[in-house]
């Protein structure tokens, strides 16, 4: 066990390198491709041209792409310096980069959206997962009948409507109309609780609808397969209680790929949830994307990028590594 956690480990410690490398070859070569100069982004078109190649030298971009990454990586380590002449600009290990629009380094940006994306993803995921594994479990041992057609229409509904759409609608009625939820700036956890709770109730909800839709279909699916497997008919023959058989038997064949696409969901959105965030006004990494985009800010959206992905990756190797405590099938083998 100790060797697959090395092997994963290791494993995931070079895709995060090769996805670096390709996501830093992307926003630095296809500009060129495009015949645009990223100097030029930063300080304007109507910048003279010894503007333009100060800016270049500052940003490293007059370097050959493989010295400009070799550059980038050591200065996720040790940090880095940006000089332009007279003025020397220090960015802190680890450094994804400067942004020169906004004067400040990407990484204490991240830091500083992460924990409203953090929150999101985590309140939206419970939500999600809970009703939805929920819904699919009732509706599959209730095959047929009412209850599994609603949890189904349900699940239809919910992964047909786009959460740009549910979120407007809620909050026009919750937030506008009913005045049940407060709208307003973003606040902070540890400022206060229940106006934290009230900002992001709307945006849990939008989202876990967009998501148990999913995790309700494939849960009754998956249930259903199960529980005509040889086994489970073994353990009702032995007398044992139907709640056993479905919470202790059939449950840990259901949760295999329940926890898969889970791990790939919640990775996903740690690395921002672009279109929750821009409806509901969130300050998290979704949105500072979106305005790097915007602003054509190529550091922010690079370590943004990266960002995203180290959360992918790390998701897929927790799932990898739960699968040996669910299912011990996939221990034996």
């Amino acid at each position: 066990m100790i060797n697959y956690i090395l092997r994963r480990l290791v494993t995931a410690a070079l895709l995060i390198v090769a996805v670096s490398m390709v996501t830093f070859a992307i926003f630095f070569l296809i500009p060129k491709a495009a015949h645009a100069d990223p100097a030029e982004m930063y300080v304007g078109k109507s910048a003279t041209p010894r503007d333009v190649e100060a800016t270049r030298v500052k940003l490293g971009l007059d370097k050959p792409i493989y010295i400009q990454y070799t550059k980038f990586v050591k200065g996720l380590v040790v940090g880095r310096d940006y000089n332009s002449g007279p003025t020397v600009t220090h960015c802190s290990a680890p450094c994804f980069g400067y942004s020169f629009r906004t004067d400040r380094e990407v990484w204490p940006l991240l830091l500083d959206r992460l924990p409203v994306t953090i929150s999101l993803a985590i309140g939206a995921a419970l939500m999600w997962l809970i009703g939805g594994v929920a819904g699919g479990v009732i509706s599959a041992l209730r095959r047929g009948k009412f209850s599994d057609r609603a949890v189904m229409v349900l699940a239809l509904a919910g992964v047909s409507l786009p959460v740009y759409f549910t979120g407007l609608v809620f909050q026009s009625l919750f937030v506008h109309e009913w005045k049940i939820f407060k709208g307003g700036e973003y606040i902070n956890f540890v400022d206060d609780p229940l106006g934290w709770a009230n900002k992001l109730f709307l945006a849990w909800v939008s989202l876990a609808l967009l998501f148990a839709a999913n995790y309700a279909r494939l849960t009754r699916a998956t249930m259903l397969e199960t529980l005509g497997e040889d086994y489970i008919r073994t353990a009702r023959a032995k007398g044992l209680k139907e709640r056993v058989v479905v919470g202790k038997h059939a449950m840990r064949a259901v949760l295999t790929p329940i926890v898969t696409i889970f791990g790939l969901d919640l990775g996903t959105l740690l690395g921002g949830a672009i279109l929750t965030e821009r409806v509901f006004s969130l300050p998290g990494i979704g949105k500072l994307s979106v305005d790097a985009v915007t602003q054509k800010d190529l550091p922010i959206i690079l370590g943004a990028t990266l960002f995203a992905s180290f959360f992918i990756v790390m998701a897929n190797l927790i799932v990898d590594l739960l699968y040996a405590v669910i299912d011990p099938r996939v221990r034996l083998s």
